[in-house]
């Protein structure tokens, strides 16, 4: 075979295998300018075709010699000469064929002509392949179509608002989508993504292809909050995903909480971040049900938010275009009947804190705009109704408190977490807590856009100075010196036993989810118990507490804690406790006792 048509296997081979010299060429590479001007490739030139793409080639390679003798003498040619050379050139490409469309450069000057000749021989030679006869008609070449630029993008970009610096700030707000398994929540997540802009559409063509090849149709949507391929492939969220998107006045960090009951713990994470929580509960026969009887997420997910600080909670009820639904006012009120008594149980105003709307989050149908299936229901599709919602009161003078949710390396320490209060700006120093580390924000980025200063609500990245990844822990808060927050081993709150089948005595183990922190406990002393109407306290001491009692407790964490009394900072100040995967009580944190020496 022919060392021209087979491509070395790598650079250095080429250079050590002898060139095939055709004999008239011999005199014009003696006769060449060493003096020549710089050759200057032309990015507009005709796509590289690779040997392999290339029809077979004819009897002989007479063109290919006519072709590198015009190349060498253009190149030491004057301009005089090249505009004739030119010319030639032109005038045997248009004898050999009229349709050069195929090739793409059907509207091509001669300029652009003679630099692509030059550039088409130069980009062929490391390949070891010759142009075979027949011109471009033999070359199986398509032009660059953005068809084809679709299928090679295989990561989508992620799509950044863009920021005008005379704009003013709008305000971050928080939003948690919680619920039982296979309600929906991920899927709402992506349409609404897609319906603000954040995804484009082809991204989102390009998972509907990947989930039918699954044959999973109808996950797509949720692929671009579920990015983990386990999550992709079992359908289920196991991490808390994280995505924004922006409305006229303001701008949302959505929150994807987890609905199994296997990773509740990483749901009270993504809920303890959250100003707003969506309840999403599936309006289909017997999914509902599943999800609210009890075990079910629907129940504990509510609790979770109202305990991790949620005052706003909207219900979307989802699914509603299912058949065995078609947008009925009956099953709609019947969800409604069934949730409000246990909502206002858990906590939540019926009247001010809680709203409910119907939606279909495959669809999209009333997240952005009206529906017309559903003319009972009269008030805002979801989004503008987020966007009409009274503004959050912010702690912008108090103390910085950044709760650490994760952290990794890259080029350097990056932590992640919800700025409770005070106001963060770039090169500022800071203390992490427990530890009493002295760090330096090197940079700041608020749902990936790098800023210069954050206020409280917003969700930041922060690159530290001055610490170590693995010195960090999620639960770890960041301080300004002047006002460091508290922290320690032993502290009394107020307990309400939620769930329990026997007693709890001094000496019970359980796991205490404190904002975004996680420490196993245990209770050491039972001090009073707390009558729930009157609120009076017992005068003698109880031997034990059972299942809906609410007592006074002293606990001790097996390591130091950060936190907070409720009376001073509420967010720090409110925990659950999970024993065997289920939520057994929640509390408040009354007071900080003194380590003992």
């Amino acid at each position: 075979m022919d060392p021209r048509e087979a491509a070395p296997d790598c650079w250095e081979q080429e250079d050590d295998v002898e060139a095939t010299v055709v004999g008239p060429l011999e005199s014009a590479l003696s006769d060449l300018n060493v003096n020549a001007r710089d050759f200057v490739p032309n990015i507009n030139a005709a796509e590289f075709v690779p040997t392999f793409a290339v029809k077979k080639p004819t009897e002989n390679h007479d063109r290919d010699d006519i072709q590198a003798l015009n190349d060498s003498d253009l190149m030491r040619g004057t301009k005089d000469e090249i505009d004739g050379e030119i010319e030639t050139i032109a005038k045997m490409e248009e004898s050999e064929t009229e349709d050069t469309v195929e090739n793409g450069v059907s509207e091509t000057t001669t300029e652009e002509a003679w630099d692509q000749k030059l550039a088409e021989p130069n980009e062929a030679e490391p390949g070891g392949g010759a142009e075979p006869d027949g011109g471009p008609e033999e070359v199986e070449v398509t032009a660059v179509t953005p068809e084809m630029v679709e299928e090679e993008e295989e990561v989508p970009k992620p799509k950044v608002a863009p920021c005008q610096p005379d704009a003013p700030k709008k305000e971050h707000v928080n939003v948690v989508f919680i619920g039982h398994v296979d309600a929906g929540k991920s899927t709402i997540g992506g349409q609404i993504m897609y319906l603000t802009g954040m995804v484009e559409k082809r991204t989102l063509e390009k998972y509907e292809r990947e989930a039918k090849e699954k044959n999973r149709e109808t996950w797509y949507l949720s692929w671009a909050l579920d990015t983990n391929q386990e999550e992709r492939d079992k359908g289920k969220t196991v991490e808390v995903g994280r995505a924004y998107f922006e409305t006229e006045k303001k701008h949302f960090t959505i929150l994807d909480a987890p609905g199994h009951k296997s990773f509740v713990p990483n749901m009270i994470g993504g809920a303890s971040q959250a100003d707003l929580a969506v309840l999403v509960i599936s309006a289909r026969k017997g999914e509902f049900e599943t999800g609210f009887e009890k075990g079910g997420q629907t129940r504990e997910h509510a609790m979770l938010a109202k305990t991790a600080g949620v005052k706003h909670l909207i219900v979307l009820v989802n699914k509603m275009d299912d058949p065995t639904v078609n947008w009925s006012l009956e099953r709609y009120e019947e969800c409604k009947e069934k949730l409000v008594p246990f909502l206002k149980k858990v906590g939540f105003n019926p009247k001010k804190d809680i709203y409910f709307m119907p939606c279909s989050g495959l669809t999209g149908a009333n997240l952005k705009e009206p529906v017309d299936n559903c003319p009972w229901y009269t008030g805002l599709p979801f989004i503008p109704h987020l966007d009409s919602l009274p503004s959050l009161r912010r702690s912008h003078d108090g103390p910085i408190r950044l709760a650490i949710v994760d952290k990794y390396k890259d080029m350097g320490t990056v932590v992640l977490g919800k700025l409770e209060s005070g106001i963060i700006c770039k090169a500022q120093q800071l203390v992490m807590m427990p530890n009493r580390h002295t760090v330096e924000v090197l940079s700041l980025l608020s749902d990936d856009v790098e800023t210069d200063e954050a206020v409280p609500g917003e969700n930041l990245k922060l690159r530290l100075k001055g610490i170590e990844e693995e010195e960090i822990l999620p639960g770890f808060i960041l301080c300004n010196a002047e006002n460091l927050c508290h922290s320690g081993k032993t502290f009394d709150a107020q307990i309400v036993i939620i769930e329990h089948k026997s007693i709890i005595c001094p000496g019970y183990n359980a796991v205490l989810h404190i904002h975004t922190c996680i420490e196993e406990i245990q209770i050491t002393a039972l001090i009073c118990l707390v009558d729930k109407k009157t609120g009076e306290k017992s005068k003698a001491r109880p031997r034990f507490v059972k299942q809906d009692q609410v007592c006074i407790a002293r606990l001790r964490a097996a390591g130091t804690i950060c936190l907070e009394t409720f009376k001073d900072f509420p967010q720090f100040g409110r925990f659950t406790l999970r024993d065997e995967g289920k939520t057994i009580a929640i509390g408040k944190v009354l007071k900080l006792v003194a380590e003992c020496d």
